[in-house]
């Protein structure tokens, strides 16, 4: 759902980088005032590991129907982990380095695309999954399950505000893009619902303090760094061996209406495609995949500390 440059009317695109500014600068202060009073040495770390893992996550396209792909967006799943305002900053530092370093998504349309894809996702699921959970009685496989659903919603509704978005800027008919765009993302939705639960369920087993459960044997930061490193590795792996290669539900859409021509060229090529220049094949999406996840964790990471240190010192 990366909307390139070329599909937003200018004034739109300009509002929304407007818009979106103002809330992720409320998620920073949010950020640094949580952060000053959080005890947890290894949350920056985990905020890092987040950030690598769904920016993977996202590269594993998957089949939805016939000549079109989805991918997971993860806002729900940042959220759930690290709470709305910390899952925000995560998801603005994915999709703006997945815009600037691999042209996955245009600059002018990248207020847009962090408010469709991070915002929305990670300020509204959130608060969707946490009403779904209270409202059945919250117990953790409730809140995983509520998640799931939350993570569907957010698709769908990101899919509808992207059409209004282009039926605004006189890029689709709304009547005629938007039965196209919910009906395959609201399959989309499904592999997002699927990839939040089985997430979850794998760090409510492997790591439940994540989740707020009480253990006796807290993993140090060091070994979380190692482990989180090597499920992003074979998953980065597994998405350059395994990805679909058909186009997304926005791209499958595009093509289908007549607008996909409207997309203008980047205004710069580093590693456009997740390639690298040099090298075929798999090497090359992985070779790219873990500069980017490597750029997204040592950004948080730097963030998180910051936001912390400059809080502690007022």
């Amino acid at each position: 759902m990366h909307l390139p440059d070329g599909f937003l009317a200018p004034q739109l695109a300009l509002a929304l980088w407007v818009l979106t500014a103002v809330l992720v600068g409320i998620s920073l202060r949010r950020l640094a005032a949580g952060e000053a009073t959080h005890g947890a040495t290894g949350r920056p770390i985990l905020m890092g590991l987040v950030g690598a893992f769904i920016f993977a996550a996202q590269m594993f396209n998957f089949p939805v129907a016939a000549g079109t792909s989805g991918h997971l967006l993860g806002g729900v799943l940042a959220g759930y982990l690290l709470g709305p305002w910390a899952g925000t900053v995560v998801m603005t530092t994915v999709v703006g380095v997945q815009a600037l370093l691999f042209q996955d998504g245009g600059l002018l349309a990248l207020g847009a695309n962090i408010f469709n894809m991070g915002i929305l996702g990670t300020l509204g699921g959130s608060l969707t999954a946490r009403a779904l959970a209270d409202a059945f009685g919250g117990r953790r496989g409730v809140g995983i399950a509520a998640a799931g659903v939350a993570g569907w919603l957010s698709v769908v509704t990101s899919a509808g505000v992207v059409t209004l978005q282009l039926g605004l800027s006189g890029t689709t008919d709304i009547a005629v893009g938007l039965p196209a765009m919910l009906g395959v993302h609201a399959l989309i939705g499904i592999g997002e619902a699927l990839i939040t639960v089985a997430a979850l369920t794998f760090i409510a087993t492997t790591a439940p303090d994540i989740l707020g459960a009480e253990t006796d044997h807290q993993p140090s930061p060091l070994r979380r760094l190692v482990s989180g490193t090597s499920v992003v590795v074979v998953v980065i792996a597994l998405a350059a061996l395994f990805a679909s290669t058909e186009p997304d539900g926005l791209n499958a859409v595009a093509a289908a209406l007549g607008f996909s021509t409207r997309e203008a060229e980047a205004p710069l090529n580093l590693f456009a495609g997740y390639a690298i220049p040099g090298l075929d094949g798999a090497s090359s999406t992985i070779v790219a995949a873990l500069i980017g996840a490597s750029v997204i964790a040592g950004l948080l990471l730097g963030l998180t500390r910051l936001a912390k240190s400059r809080t502690l010192q007022k």
